[in-house]
């Protein structure tokens, strides 16, 4: 059973993933594309697409490889945020704040699993060793 924290938890890193996939598809095709009318570079959101699922379900591989997977987002938002220059700088921030939500809400979510896996292992290691 999940405590309250892991539900909001939960619910802080699927919203700011839902939420950076839409911020990355209206960025490349409506609010500021790099060539008028869009561009391919929406296809950026792909990555985002496919741990969607997993982390809608609680899966927590999925969780710790997305968790990962999401600083790729990071740099590029750090990168046009500093680089460009009116709205594109903007939604790069913008981008790096989903991003940071994203990763904070994750680690924070996968924290107790860990800390039983290696409660885990060191009970399994000191069964062993005797």
């Amino acid at each position: 059973m999940q405590t309250q924290e892991q539900k909001i938890l939960h619910i802080g890193t699927v919203s700011s993933l839902i939420a950076l996939i839409i911020l990355c598809i209206a960025w490349e095709m409506v609010l500021a594309p790099i060539r008028p009318n869009g561009s391919w570079l929406v296809l950026k959101v792909i990555p985002l697409l496919i741990p969607l699922h997993g982390v809608w379900k609680r899966n927590l591989y999925t969780m710790q490889w997305s968790s990962m997977l999401i600083l790729l987002y990071f740099a590029e938002g750090i990168v046009r945020g500093m680089s460009d220059t009116g709205l594109s700088a903007i939604l790069g921030w913008i981008e790096v704040g989903l991003v940071l939500v994203f990763f904070t809400c994750a680690i924070m979510y996968l924290r107790p699993y860990k800390k039983a896996a290696k409660a885990l292992t060191k009970q399994a290691l000191q069964k062993a060793a005797k």
